[in-house]
């Protein structure tokens, strides 16, 4: 076993933690997506589209203080 076919196993086996890495970021992401206040952010993700100021507000706020 040469050096090149030690670096390729290596190559391979780097790429393919890197994806299952990617891949459980990914899955944790969608099954966390409310942080621990109970907020889901994902609404927030279209806000740099949608940042007319005729568009609707993401939270619809009321002026009333509450107590």
């Amino acid at each position: 076993m040469d050096i090149a076919q030690l670096q390729a196993y290596g190559y391979f086996t780097l790429v393919l933690l890197l994806v299952v890495g990617l891949y459980g970021y990914i899955y944790h992401l969608y099954t966390k997506r409310k942080d621990a206040d109970g907020i889901d952010y994902e609404k927030y993700s279209n806000m740099a589209l949608h940042d007319d100021i005729d568009d609707t507000p993401v939270l619809s706020k009321s002026d009333d203080k509450e107590k």
